[in-house]
């Protein structure tokens, strides 16, 4: 049984602020520590109910957090930047199962701890079929392009809100309660993946009735940017139209390709973002 795990950072408890998952500094290499401790616990689950097989891939800013010799469960480990499907390079029809750990919720939606969809200082808010989605709904669609259910995410309790609106069935664990964007009531660290553990379990042995997420094709996303230039530039891209000042709005029946044409636009924004 393989299971496909997507690590953020922005969720893992203790995480308030953006000096302590941007390196380097001491806070840094403190809190990596605890995201490597949450990724483990969710390994552990899931090897305690059947799981043989898992691949983590480092989703988080340069995309090399965490320290591969101490990953469980004999995890292979993608790391680096460029990845051509970024946060959910290298989940195929293989797999049985993705995790999402340590995810945050959307700048649009409820106070999330350190809240942002793919790059803040580009885009305001994403939709998903007319749904407010944050990363975990984004990058749902390659989990459904591949047949492969979302059965766990981790991070706060407005995560956990927005990832069941594409996943309704996602085991959720909540290891903090955000009070704004930039303040939380965590779990203690030993707990909080005490609950990731367990969720995981309780995640894998429910796969005989996991479902992949529940987006209807052909799909439409509609990106709202910070800048009316950045939604201009968007328009460079093949399938992408202009429908607002500052909003565009991209459809495919394919989900991995709206997915990529997604990255890309946010690839190029970020580009020019000042």
């Amino acid at each position: 049984m393989k299971v496909y795990l997507s690590s953020d950072m922005e969720g893992t408890a203790g995480v308030v602020d953006w000096g302590q998952c941007r390196g380097p500094g001491a806070e840094y290499e403190h809190y990596r520590r605890l995201l490597q401790d949450e990724v483990n616990a969710a390994i552990a689950g899931a090897q305690e109910a059947g799981a043989t097989e898992f691949l983590v891939n480092d989703a988080h800013s340069s995309m090399q957090n965490l320290r591969p010799a101490e990953l469980l469960g004999n995890a292979r480990y993608l790391s680096g930047r460029h990845k051509p499907l970024y946060m959910m390079e290298g989940l195929d029809a293989s797999f049985d199962a993705v995790f999402l750990v340590s995810y945050h919720g959307s700048v649009a939606g409820e106070p999330s701890t350190l809240s942002h969809t793919y790059d803040p200082r580009t885009v305001a808010r994403v939709r998903l079929n007319g749904v407010e989605v944050g990363e975990a709904g984004i990058n749902a669609l390659v989990a459904l392009g591949h047949g492969v259910p979302v059965v766990l995410v981790t991070g706060d309790e407005v995560t956990a809100e927005e990832t069941r609106r594409v996943c309704p069935d996602v085991a959720a664990v909540v290891v903090k309660r955000s009070v704004t964007r930039f303040a939380a009531e965590s779990l203690h660290p030993a707990e909080a993946c005490a609950r990731i553990r367990e969720g995981a379990a309780a995640a894998v042995r429910g796969l005989g009735t996991a479902r992949p997420p529940r987006i209807e094709l052909p799909a439409t996303l509609e990106v709202g940017f910070r800048t009316a230039d950045l939604a201009e530039l968007a328009t460079r891209v093949v399938g992408v139209r202009r429908t607002g000042t500052l909003e565009v709005s991209m459809t495919d029946a394919d989900p991995v390709e709206l997915y990529r044409t997604f990255v890309t636009v946010v690839l190029l924004a970020r580009a020019i973002a000042e």
